[in-house]
């Protein structure tokens, strides 16, 4: 009796280890708030809006058609190199197995960045051939390795007698050898697929703008706030895998099932026509339907995704840095195709422009990085006659321009703010006005920084007296001690999670963005956001076109669209960033117009700075010192 209930204690534990997640993450599928911590009533929400998300739509089947067409020509390629290394003698054949097996062996992270710089060096552009030629080719030894085994146990001299009786060797081979090694082949095709969909690494090395799978569609939405309606694809993706194998085991082999229950093999005689229509459903009908569907979709997708490349404008943004209502309406009124893809900082965003892998035709760096980006001669320079909404733009904005932009020749300002402290009034009890609470022990595992490294070393060189420009070696070594004194009260290094861990209470206080202040105030009133009085960042985010740019007149085009002051208010209403669009402001809302948070006064800012590029060396010596802090 004890041990029957120690057996069902085990097995019920196990079934919670494994699914635990997943209902918490189907149950996260219903919830109203997009924060996982706060429950905010039943929806069915997620789930139109997964169907209506072109985005994630789009990763979904762009990760099907991809997984299926790698495969085939994976399986299809790696069979005939199976083929090929069974007819090699002894010592070439154990040679050349072993060549094949190095990719399996090497980490992904070689082989996708190996890739990338193969692509850039034959001057491929980065998109869904790139993957699936990426995909093809680390799915090609894992075909190998199922085939060849299969090969080994076939009988040479049934493929030559059926020489002999005059077949040819193409008819010799399907008809004598393929179905020996079918089930190896099949077991090559699913095991490619199944490498194929869960990639993430080398995709993301040799993905293009506008290419997204699942994986990394989840990673960029994970690293800027989880959209809930992933909950909602993950949660009908499970529904569907449990259906499939529910499926399966409702066909079981029929001797295995005589043998190990004769009753059921017993009812399953008499009744062969159910037999045979579960045989055909799951051997014919099941696989076609998949088939029809990823077809289907790739159709869909493919008429969806307009190439012409003198109709279409690549932007390459911060994550949540626009309405996507807005591209949907510039697209409807000048017919340009709007490619949009998102990064999470300034230094990801930099290296991609600088290598020329990915022609983007507008981004929106910092102030510091477009200084960095015109000495390195990366900017185009705008032609202010396609953009004459840039009227709309305040002469104070264009004046602080000039700091990183000195005669306004490569930039037009897109948003702008502060960078500030968010703490929860009923978590904090201290007076909050300086950076140095965010060293106070009595709030450790409950401060939230930026992972960003000119963020945290400018605050923390703004604390000790210093300019969050300083190159000062001196200076920066005691920021340094002083951050890596402060990480043991380090909850975590985010971005833009810092929204979601403070609207959902998991932390007290954070280093956040202006604009981010408003949103987390609109869903928890019990926050509260304040420029600390040594001073801070005023930063400015604008757009500019990269040199290399292929479709310069449609960038433009775009960036005169940003500038009208409909399209600036329907930007703040959506981010709650400061916009630097006079014409724009007057159309906000009054609470917003004279709110404190987005339109600071004059006191506010007299210690504030915008960060300037201070030159490689310099930029290497921060990055050194970043390094230092986060590995310790």
């Amino acid at each position: 009796m004890i041990k029957n209930f120690f057996k069902r204690f085990y097995l019920v534990l196990i079934c919670v280890i494994l699914y635990a997640p997943i209902i918490t993450l189907m149950v996260l599928s219903f919830n109203s708030s997009k924060s996982r911590s706060k429950w905010g009533g039943f929806t069915t929400k997620w789930y139109v809006e997964l169907f209506k998300n072109n985005s994630i739509m789009n990763a979904l089947y762009t990760t099907l058609i991809i997984a299926l067409l790698s495969a085939l020509i994976a399986t299809i390629l790696g069979t005939a190199a199976a083929i090929g290394i069974q007819a090699m003698r002894k010592k070439m054949r154990t040679v050349v197995t072993g060549v094949t097996n190095i990719p399996m062996l090497n980490a992904d992270i070689v082989t996708g960045i190996s890739l990338m710089l193969l692509f850039i060096a034959c001057r491929f552009s980065l998109g869904f051939k790139t993957i699936l030629i990426a995909h093809i080719t680390f799915n090609i030894p894992y075909v190998i390795l199922s085939v060849l085994p299969k090969l080994r146990q076939t009988n040479v001299s049934t493929y030559e007698a059926a020489l002999d009786l005059g077949a040819s060797p193409l008819y010799a081979f399907f008809k004598v050898v393929f179905p020996d090694i079918l089930p190896g082949v099949s077991s090559g095709f699913l095991l490619a697929f199944t490498m194929s969909l869960d990639d993430f690494i080398i995709t993301h090395f040799t993905k293009g703008p506008g290419v997204d799978t699942l994986s990394t569609k989840i990673y960029s939405e994970v690293r800027k706030g989880i959209n809930p309606s992933m909950y909602a694809l993950s949660t009908l993706m499970f529904l569907v895998v449990m259906i499939l194998l529910l499926l399966i085991n409702m066909n079981p082999d029929e001797k295995a099932a005589g043998a190990k229950n004769a009753k059921i093999s017993k009812v399953a005689s008499q009744h062969p026509k159910l037999r045979k229509f579960r045989k055909v459903m799951m051997s014919r009908v099941v696989p076609v339907c998949m088939v029809v569907l990823i077809l289907a979709g790739g159709i869909f997708y493919g008429i969806r995704s307009k190439s012409s490349s003198d109709k279409q404008v690549i932007v390459y943004n911060w994550g949540e840095y626009i309405d996507p209502e807005t591209l949907d309406m510039f697209e409807e009124e000048t017919g340009i195709n709007v490619v949009y893809e998102e990064y999470e900082t300034n230094e990801i965003m930099y290296p991609k422009i600088q290598s020329g892998a990915i022609a983007y035709d507008v981004v929106c760096p910092s102030d510091y990085m477009i200084q960095r980006m015109i000495e390195n001669n990366l900017l185009a320079e705008l032609n202010f006659d396609n953009i004459p909404n840039i009227k709309n733009i305040g002469s104070t904005y264009m004046e602080h321009s000039k700091e990183f932009d000195p005669e306004n020749k490569y930039s037009v300002p897109h948003l702008w703010g502060t960078v500030g402290i968010l703490y929860n009034k009923t978590m904090v009890d201290d007076p909050v006005d300086s950076w140095g609470i965010l060293w106070n022990e009595k709030y450790k595992d409950s401060i939230l920084m930026q992972d960003s490294v000119r963020d945290a070393f400018g605050i923390t060189l703004k604390y000790l007296g210093y300019s969050l420009n300083s190159t000062d070696l001196d200076e920066l070594t005691e920021a340094k001690n002083k951050l890596i004194e402060q990480k043991p009260l380090v909850q975590a290094y985010v971005v833009d999670q810092a929204r979601d861990k403070m609207i959902g209470n998991e932390a007290a206080l954070a280093v956040i963005y202006s604009g981010e202040a408003i949103t987390c105030q609109l869903e928890n009133p019990d926050l509260e956001y304040v420029i600390p009085k040594e001073g801070s960042n005023m930063w400015i985010d604008s757009w500019v076109i990269p040199k290399n740019a292929k479709n310069k007149e449609n960038a433009e085009a775009f960036i005169n669209f940003m500038c009208r002051p409909d399209i600036a208010k329907m930007n703040f209403d959506y981010i709650t960033y400061s916009i630097p669009n006079e014409e724009g402001r007057k159309l906000l809302d009054p609470e917003y117009r004279n709110n404190p948070i987005v339109f600071p006064d004059d006191k506010a800012l007299e210690n504030c700075e915008t960060f300037k590029f201070l030159g490689d060396e310099n930029d290497a010596i921060y990055n050194e010192l970043w390094r230092q802090v986060k590995s310790k």
